[in-house]
């Protein structure tokens, strides 16, 4: 899938091995994981036969993101959209479900 981040930041975390966002060791190892098995996944399929993603849809007025799993308390938070090429996900957030 096609990669597109709504924070700089969140982009560098990705490719910039000195950098870390502010995020622990864990959680940026968990963030580059995950980004690795959203660039090899054809759709969103794929992220639900991954359990181990604990890929869900949000609710209320985020009903329109999803959020993966980095590690047992931070998610990362994306949106899917529709582009001329397929399918892309846009890299919103990292967040503290705790």
């Amino acid at each position: 899938m096609d990669v597109r981040f709504a924070d700089e930041q969140l982009g560098r975390l990705e490719s910039d091995p000195a950098f870390n966002g502010g995020f622990g060791q864990d959680v940026v190892r968990g963030f580059r994981k995950v980004m690795q098995v959203i660039r090899a996944a054809v759709d969103e399929r794929d992220f639900y036969a991954m359990k181990s993603l604990h890929f869900e849809k949000l609710r209320g007025n985020r009903s329109h993101q999803h959020s993966m799993r980095l590690n047992r308390q931070w998610r990362l938070v994306i949106e899917l959209e529709r582009t001329p090429s397929g399918k892309a996900v846009v890299v919103i957030s990292v967040e503290d479900y705790h």
